[in-house]
């Protein structure tokens, strides 16, 4: 499922219910002995690259999957300040701050945690000035097509779909 723009409250996408939404993605919400669902949401922000209909990745070390360059937001932090922090630590490049524009919000069970971990990851495009290269966490940096689909976190396969359905993938 893809979410463009905003979160309603307490909606996840287009008026599905938490736990039919993760049915969807074939999980179950966590749940505590007495039938409470837990939820934990992960909040991320992600740079969209895309040249030539492919889009930048990155493995982290020790993982076994790409993910769309970006992090979690840190206290007291914008959008726009995240991404910018983020893409300098992973990439060492440095985002134009007044050429980024919003992307989409996108929801999925995290990779590599529980049932009932969500990620939503609100990406956007940017403006950049530097060359791509991996610096801090990052082993490695790709450029991925729809074909490499099943090689990334579940978040980014519906991004991967999204931007399939729109031509601006291969």
């Amino acid at each position: 499922m893809t979410i463009l723009g905003g979160l309603g409250s307490g909606s996840i996408a287009h008026g599905l219910t938490r736990s039919g939404f993760l049915g969807m993605l074939g999980r179950r919400p966590a749940s505590t002995s007495r039938g409470t669902t837990l939820t934990t949401t992960i909040d991320k922000i992600a740079w969209i690259l895309l040249e030539d209909g492919k889009i930048l990745s990155t493995r982290s070390r020790g993982k076994d999957v790409y993910y769309i360059p970006g992090g979690k937001r840190e206290p007291g932090e914008t959008d726009l300040d995240t991404l910018v922090r983020e893409i300098d630590e992973e990439l060492a490049v440095a985002i134009v701050p007044s050429s980024a524009a919003h992307f989409g919000t996108f929801r999925a069970q995290a990779h590599g945690h529980a049932d009932g971990v969500i990620v939503q990851m609100t990406c956007y495009t940017a403006q950049y000035q530097g060359t791509p290269t991996a610096s801090s966490e990052i082993d490695e940096v790709v450029w991925l097509t729809y074909a490499d689909r099943d090689r990334v976190a579940p978040v980014d396969q519906i991004i991967f779909d999204h931007l399939h359905r729109s031509g601006r993938l291969t």
